[in-house]
């Protein structure tokens, strides 16, 4: 059996590679993107799309976006609904005074089955992908010149300058060869299920956390789907749900019993089985590139510890990907010194992120000091305008996890600061 010769050949076809896949394309370079599953498929998700996935895109194609839209019709969203242990509810739109226009959203939620989906699609408008479904890889070998990437039934190898791991959370690859070992502080389990019927969503899809006290650090969530369906959903870093020996399955049907949600629930459905999966946080640095490889996604351990926010991140290190591939080709280099440029834009763009949310997760444990916090928030509309321009505004989302930034709103709650905005615009 002789190889196929490829200069990029990347496995897994979900956000992560499709996006490497499509931002080579883009950039006029051709690629190999290998998945063993075929499309459409279910993947076990939250189902959220961040501002980053319409965003990046779109930048591809100004047009990407309205083809989504026409094909799946996913809902808009326009904010978050954060509940905290003390009950208080906090609305916080993405953009301040913002108008409903679904075709400029800040963010969509589409399940799974239809967003991956959709992505294969816009692969196969490319001439210069080579997309092969239900394929496979059984293994890899380092070559002087990259790798040779061998079918797992033996009838198909390639060999590659680079190889782009985007095979998820579960990659063979990235524990093997990277040696990107699972770390149960740094690791989530969750569990979701499809309902239809539930009640009481804001009228403009806000996502919801609620953050129960019983299940902390983590979240149940309700996010609104297409045709009055919902995704709902507990997620736990793994080490508690070790300790406290909790069955998420279970605890999720207690959950939606409870007397705060079953008013709610009591008219609604489950339309599917609850099913679990694990999130490999990006709470811990790790090295994510190599001699002829790099991690992408949920292979890199991206998923952001604070809300399992995934597809974004997988999505935004494909662009990077692919954009230092480029170089790569330019320079004919593809050493591990070379490819390191991949974790210092990894660390500018999300790395920075991770870290401040998983020190927010860190500190949501503390239920006396957020119950204050959101206190502080639901009491002063101004606040939660502050808080709003931070889900752009990344420099002012870091002065949440400092002391100072809540002790000048508190004393301008009290009134004993002129004006809300004194604190942050002092930054």
């Amino acid at each position: 059996m002789s190889s196929k010769k490829t200069n990029i050949f990347i496995i897994g076809a979900g956000p992560g590679g499709a996006a490497t896949a499509l931002r080579l394309s883009y950039l006029n370079i051709p690629c190999v993107l290998v998945d063993k599953a075929t499309f459409p498929r279910d993947k076990v998700c939250g189902d959220a799309l961040s501002g980053k996935v319409p965003t990046l895109l779109n930048r591809l194609d100004p047009a990407i976006m309205e083809r989504f839209r026409q094909r799946f019709t996913p809902i808009d969203v326009w904010g978050i609904r954060f509940i905290p242990p003390s009950k208080k509810l906090i609305e916080l739109p993405f953009k301040v005074g913002y108008e409903r226009v679904p075709d400029a959203a800040p963010g969509y939620v589409s399940k799974r089955i239809d967003f991956d989906a959709f992505l294969i699609e816009e692969v196969k408008r490319r001439d210069n992908i080579e997309l092969r479904l239900g394929t496979e890889i059984g293994s890899w070998v380092k070559t002087a010149e990259g790798y040779t990437v061998t079918t797992k039934d033996k009838s198909e190898s390639w060999d590659c300058r680079l190889l782009v791991d985007a095979s998820g959370a579960h990659s063979r690859f990235s524990r093997k060869e990277a040696k990107q070992e699972m770390d149960h502080d740094h690791y989530a389990a969750a569990v979701r299920a499809y309902w239809k019927g539930i009640t009481g969503f804001h009228k403009d899809n806000f996502i919801e956390l609620h953050f129960l006290e019983k299940y902390n650090p983590g979240y149940f969530w309700i996010f609104p789907l297409p045709n009055g369906e919902a995704n709902i959903g507990l997620g736990m870093r793994s080490d508690i749900v070790k300790k406290k020996d909790i069955n998420l399955r279970e605890a999720l049907d207690e959950i939606v019993a409870s007397d705060e949600f079953k008013d709610r629930f009591k008219d609604a459905e489950q339309i599917d089985p609850t099913v679990g999966y694990g999130l490999p946080l990006g709470s811990k640095d790790r090295v994510l590139s190599g001699d002829n490889y790099l991690l992408v996604g949920d292979a890199g351990h991206l998923i952001d510890p604070l809300t399992g926010e995934g597809i974004g991140n997988a999505t935004y290190s494909g662009f990077i990907a692919a954009e230092l591939a480029e170089k790569c080709l330019a320079e004919n280099r593809f050493d591990a010194k070379f490819l390191a440029d991949y974790d210092v834009r990894i660390e500018r763009v999300l790395r920075t992120e991770l870290r401040l949310s998983y020190r927010m997760q860190q500190i949501m444990q503390i239920k006396w000091l957020t119950n204050f916090l959101t206190g502080i928030v639901a009491a002063n509309p101004k606040v939660i305008e502050v808080l709003c321009r931070m889900y752009t505004d990344f420099e002012l989302r870091k002065q949440l996890v400092k002391p100072m930034f809540w002790w000048k709103l508190f004393r301008a709650k009290s009134g004993k600061l002129p004006a809300i905005d004194s604190p942050v615009s002092e930054q």
